[in-house]
């Protein structure tokens, strides 16, 4: 996994940006897709995929330590959901550009 540094270092370098330049167009990318997330909108990049709201609903769970069982309120989070030529190229049936 890459950490937030080898993540912020490898954007500036294909970039040729400064690392400072990279990570702020980074957190203003992630913080952009969150604040529109969050609204209710979808958010897309063409060739790589689309954030969006994901909803659970409530459901029964159990402790692990009891095994008691529990009732698990239901909650949202963001979900990437991948484009087809980035599924392709994932699993190895297309080149990336």
């Amino acid at each position: 996994m890459a950490t937030k540094a080898e993540l912020i270092a490898a954007v500036a370098e294909r970039a040729d940006t400064d690392k400072k330049t990279a990570e702020s167009v980074l957190a203003s990318f992630f913080d952009y897709t969150a604040e529109q997330v969050k609204a209710g909108e979808k958010v897309s990049w063409p060739g790589f995929g689309s954030f969006s709201m994901a909803e659970r609903g409530p459901r029964k769970g159990r402790n692990p330590q009891t095994g008691a069982p529990i009732k698990i309120k239901k909650s949202r989070s963001i979900k990437l959901s991948t484009s087809a030529p980035m599924k392709a190229w994932l699993l190895g049936r297309a080149k990336r550009r």
